[in-house]
């Protein structure tokens, strides 16, 4: 009996009718905005190495 009122209890702490607060919006914007910027470098990169090995050749 014990653990069915735990069950129903537990299940009534996990109603989810009100949002959950967005906490990490904003790392979140700026972890996004980090992985642009990486992915601009790694191709900024990519073409400088393919323009030193054209003029080696």
């Amino acid at each position: 009996m014990k653990y069915i009122l735990l069950a129903v209890v537990l299940l009534a702490a996990c109603d989810r009718s009100t949002p959950a607060p967005k906490i990490a919006a904003p790392q979140r914007a700026a972890l996004e905005k980090a992985q642009g910027v990486d992915q601009v470098v790694k191709t900024n990169t990519d073409e400088s190495k393919k323009k030193i090995e054209d003029a080696e050749k």
